[in-house]
């Protein structure tokens, strides 16, 4: 784990700055912090929404270097996304059994899994909106880091939501009585 993050400083670290929508620092500062939250009990189910907007800082990080390559195909976004949140089985491969739940009585999925999923998509969707928010506003931010501000309330608020309202799989105990 040091070894991985002392590669990903030094590759950080030797390239050139590029306008992109996540800062190398926070982007290593959330990385790690995940294995701290995990060490310090926090719920599975939160450290996976904070992994999923890790890995999904990441998926875009990735498209940005295909396009400074000029590998463009079909469907290259949404592939280059899809290996890049489905890597959370990778990250944490020796550290949790598979324990699918299930989930809104009609998913039966890992709770990791699917926070995961879920972070991905609110940073993506988050990002999105401050566009929106920004375009309406012409051209400008409503205050400054308004573009890191967005993604970070909306993954806290998410993460609140699981913390408080964990995923338990109580429709399992619905299922357990028949």
């Amino acid at each position: 784990m040091v070894f991985t993050l002392i590669l990903a400083l030094v590759l950080l670290a030797s390239v050139n700055a590029y306008a992109n929508p996540a800062c190398a620092v926070c982007t290593v500062a959330v990385g790690a912090s995940l294995e701290i939250a995990r060490s310090l009990g926090v719920d599975d189910s939160v450290v996976g929404v904070w992994a999923g907007g890790f890995l999904a800082l990441l998926g875009y990080w990735l498209i940005l270097w295909f396009d400074k390559k000029g590998w463009r195909f079909w469907g290259r976004d949404v592939l280059l996304m899809a290996i890049s949140v489905g890597s959370i089985g990778f990250m944490y491969m020796g550290d949790f059994v598979y324990s699918p739940k299930v989930l809104g009585y009609i998913f039966y999925m890992d709770p990791l899994l699917f926070s995961t999923i879920l972070g991905a998509l609110v940073l993506i969707y988050s990002s999105i909106f401050y566009q929106w928010m920004k375009a309406k506003n012409g051209g400008h931010a409503h205050f400054p880091f308004e573009k890191v501000v967005v993604p970070v309330v909306a993954l806290a608020l998410t993460s609140m939501y699981f913390y408080y309202y964990p995923i338990s799989g109580a429709a399992n105990d619905l299922l357990a009585d028949f």
